[in-house]
């Protein structure tokens, strides 16, 4: 399987969208990935909007950047939640700098609004957060996918497809 080895980070907190959580977790263990939930704390159960729970592995202090090879950022009214934290801000500015796949749909483009690195970076998000993206410095285009370099972002459920094949290849390398 051609992420065999890899290890991903998937964001999770309260009222996050459940597929756009889910969804990319099971497309990268299918392709060989790890996928470790990550929340504010480890163990707990988190419910999504529509009530599919996501239990934590680890809490946001327990993991280093350095540790894993990407990191996907759900929708819903989670990343609104986990924008707040310093240590999951200090994680996608530490996987930017190292130019590591950061996954985005969504509202999930608020995290990466906080953590300030969209200055001239082509992205997409849900038409909703459009301003915020842009007010941000990214180039917004209104399309289901994009992928800029290591930052892949997506807008809704239903470009969860092209979505997560995006990031698993950008995991691959390809």
């Amino acid at each position: 399987m051609r992420l065999s080895g890899k290890k991903v980070i998937a964001l999770v907190d309260e009222d996050f969208e459940d597929l756009e959580l889910w969804y990319p977790i099971y497309r990268a263990r299918e392709e060989g990935a790890i996928v470790h939930l990550v929340g504010s704390e480890k163990g707990k159960t988190y419910m999504g909007k529509y009530g599919v729970p996501a239990t934590s592995d680890y809490a946001y202090e327990e993991v280093e950047s350095s540790d894993y090879d990407a990191i996907l950022v759900p929708g819903g009214w989670a990343p609104d939640k986990l924008r707040r934290y310093g240590k999951v801000i200090s994680l996608i500015q530490e996987m930017n700098k190292a130019k590591k796949p950061i996954g985005q749909i969504c509202h999930a483009g608020w995290v990466l609004i906080s953590a300030k690195i969209l200055s001239g970076v082509t992205v997409t998000s849900t038409p909703g957060i459009r301003d915020d993206m842009e007010n941000a410095g990214a180039i917004w285009k209104d399309e289901s996918v994009v992928v800029d370099g290591h930052i892949i972002s997506a807008q809704r459920p239903p470009d969860l497809p092209p979505y997560g094949k995006a990031f698993c290849d950008a995991l691959a390398g390809k």
